[in-house]
């Protein structure tokens, strides 16, 4: 065994031995907006640890940080408080600053309602799509943003989906509205793409209606099928938050994804819920898995990898 894979084993066991000091703020659950799930203990042990095994990872163009954010250590670095946005959890660092999303909430509006957003990412994917050479694009929130984050889906990603050609057009803290303002200003331009795989709505949750945030990604979906109608649209289920399978935004995330499935036609748009594989027979959430209680960690992201691979190369066919 490697000494960077000892390493890791160690803090494993380190931060599995302290989850259950790590505590959260009063009336907060874990994976819900001001929840800290692992502060200071299991969460920031397992990532820190995995961190170590990605140092050398080359980071995908257009990043916002090389250290990316979850929640429970210094904005930018790994753990760190992620953007908020429509309801995202985390604290909002200064617009533009490494490792920066949306900034701060602003009025709660529609889910099908463009919000416009000319920032450097978007400019940096608009040239990106201009470039051409894309087969393969990832669209979506922090949960897709952090595939391109050493220690959490980064080795995977060099490995696994960079050689396929792939983009990936995530920005942590996005929502329905800024990614159909995105799609439709530029970001699908100068392109074929093969499959585009797409994940949305958890930073919708508390903000919008189940009901509306699927028809917000079901009008993302068009402009998918009016700028690249050679694609097939691989729609992701919203993957599950908070360790307790009995927490109430767990009900929020099925409702969204029973919206959300309608949208498939299996002909050109297809929908895969992969929620149950991250958790235990019992429906947990395990930190190993998702530290936060909603990013991925390593494992979580070859998890991922894993349960949407068949489909992602059947659809390129």
């Amino acid at each position: 065994m490697s000494i960077k894979h000892t390493a890791l084993t160690a803090a494993l066991m380190l931060g599995l031995a302290s989850a259950a000091t790590a505590q959260q703020p009063a009336g907060a659950p874990a994976g819900a907006p001001g929840a800290a799930p692992g502060r200071g203990g299991a969460g920031n042990a397992i990532i820190a640890a995995q961190t170590a095994l990605d140092v050398n990872e080359k980071p995908e163009r257009c990043a916002a940080s090389l250290g990316g954010a979850g929640r429970g250590g210094p904005p930018g670095a790994p753990g760190a408080a992620a953007p908020a946005r429509g309801g995202a959890p985390g604290a909002a660092p200064t617009p533009g600053a490494p490792g920066a999303g949306r900034g701060p909430l602003p009025p709660a509006t529609p889910a099908t309602e463009p919000r416009p957003r000319d920032d450097a990412r978007h400019q940096c994917f608009v040239k990106q799509a201009h470039d051409g050479h894309i087969d393969l694009l990832f669209v979506g929130d922090s949960i897709t943003d952090f595939w391109r984050t050493p220690g959490r889906g980064l080795s995977d990603w060099n490995k696994t989906w960079a050689p396929m050609h792939a983009a990936n057009f995530g920005i942590a803290g996005d929502t329905t509205q800024g990614v159909l303002w995105r799609m439709q200003n530029g970001e699908l331009d100068g392109f074929k793409a093969k499959a585009i795989v797409f994940m949305l709505g958890t930073n919708n949750i508390g903000r919008n209606s189940a009901a509306d945030i699927a028809a917000g990604d079901e009008m993302i979906i068009r402009e998918f099928r009016k700028h690249q109608p050679q694609a097939k649209v691989l729609v992701l289920a919203v993957f599950p938050r908070t360790m307790a399978a009995d927490a109430p935004i767990r009900q929020q995330v099925r409702d969204v994804n029973y919206n959300l499935r309608q949208v498939a036609d299996n002909k050109h748009v297809f929908y895969m819920d992969i929620g149950d594989k991250f958790l235990t027979p019992d429906g947990t959430l395990p930190i190993e898995i998702m530290a936060d209680s909603l990013h991925p960690t390593l494992k979580g992201y070859g998890i991922w990898r894993d349960a949407i691979m068949p489909k992602v190369r059947e659809l390129m066919r």
